[in-house]
């Protein structure tokens, strides 16, 4: 079955199989425990061991505690998506914003620059953090303002990456071509 999981404006697509998860085309070796007695979950990616707490306050949406970190997280899957876009449900709406790092990282690379229009879900930036390649999302539809990080540059969790101007309407400035 294929999942989409969603945290903090990241989007991967994971499937899962006999024998782990395939994230972004690997199949990683995996397993789920609950940990008795306590909140807690351990998940095994690979050789990597990672405990976390995890409630789920309305179905498809999760809350996630490491290390101190906590992050909101959705979960929906193939079917799911699918009657959303034909319903237009979850639709995003478009609009200006600062589009945030997720967790702290290092930005690989920038994938627009100022007054490129985007689309909701397009890439802005690659950040990699925990040896992992996260690409950062636009979450509307928008133009970009600005770009307040280069490649290389060290980030911390909640620093401005990209900032979103409302898109501009059809036809130019007063709906006229």
């Amino acid at each position: 079955m294929k999942y989409f999981v969603q945290v903090a404006g990241v989007e991967v697509e994971v499937s899962i199989e006999a024998g782990g998860v395939r994230v972004d085309g690997e199949l990683i070796p995996a397993a789920l425990e609950p940990l008795p007695g306590t909140p807690l979950r351990q998940l095994r990616l690979g050789e990597r061991t990672v405990v976390f707490s995890m409630d789920s306050p309305r179905r498809g949406e999760w809350e996630v505690g490491c290390r101190g970190e906590r992050w909101e997280a959705s979960v929906v899957d193939e079917r799911t998506r699918h009657i959303r876009s034909l319903t237009g449900e979850g639709r995003q709406r478009a609009g200006a914003g600062e589009v945030k790092a997720p967790m702290p990282g290092l930005v690989l690379r920038v994938l627009v620059e100022p007054g490129q229009q985007v689309v909701a879900g397009a890439g802005l930036a690659v950040l990699e953090a925990m040896k992992m390649e996260n690409q950062i999302k636009a979450p509307a539809a928008g133009v970009v303002a600005a770009v307040r990080v280069a490649a290389g540059t060290a980030v911390e969790k909640g620093q401005v990456l990209v900032v979103l101007a409302a898109p501009e309407p059809a036809g130019g400035v007063d709906g006229v071509a």
